[in-house]
């Protein structure tokens, strides 16, 4: 390719390559585009402007949301108002939950739907700790007691979440007598 004297293997940026028989050209790409791939057919768009179908527009055609970080036209899925790609939302109709870049219209199992933020949000369900080991055996009655052990609750559950189970259990127990000690005679 031949531009301004000098011979290139290929068009700078902002150019395409014009070849014929007897000479190749680079020739500057239409005002909006920022790159091309022939006079009628954009590959990149300045800022600003965004990509549909090979020309640069300044806004898109309705259905499409104008994606600033790509310039360019993106299809959404289904019920999603604006995305960056199609399966990847940002928001969704007033009407539907947004979870993980997508729109539902009912939260799936393991989530609940968040009315006011319109989001689907995890239910925590409750986490305990492991046992302690039995206690000391308490009297409670002439040779009879009770022992206990305990576990922590790590996390709360949310409202909708699992319940904790109890967190103290008791169980009967003998005491032990102590061996009486010799008298001193």
């Amino acid at each position: 390719m031949r531009q301004r004297g000098a011979c290139l293997s290929s068009c700078p940026r902002g150019h395409y390559g014009r070849r014929s028989p007897h000479i190749s050209t680079c020739t500057r790409c239409k005002g909006d585009c920022a790159s091309c791939f022939s006079e009628n057919f954009c590959t990149h768009c300045h800022p600003g402007h965004f990509l549909f179908q090979g020309k640069c527009a300044n806004s898109c055609p309705y259905g499409l949301t104008e994606n600033t970080v790509l310039r360019e036209c993106t299809v959404c899925s289904p019920g999603c108002e604006v995305c960056v790609r199609r399966n990847m939302c940002v928001r969704c109709r007033a009407d539907l939950y947004f979870l993980h870049g997508q729109c539902h219209l009912t939260c799936p199992t393991g989530f609940k739907p968040d009315v006011r933020l319109m989001q689907c949000v995890p239910k925590v369900h409750c986490e305990v700790g492991e046992w302690t080991g039995w206690g000391p055996c308490v009297r409670k009655r002439s040779m009879r007691g009770q022992e206990t052990r305990n576990r922590q609750i790590l996390r709360s559950p949310s409202d909708d979440g699992d319940p904790c189970p109890h967190v103290s259990e008791i169980r009967k127990c003998v005491i032990k007598m102590r061996p009486k000690s010799p008298s001193r005679l």
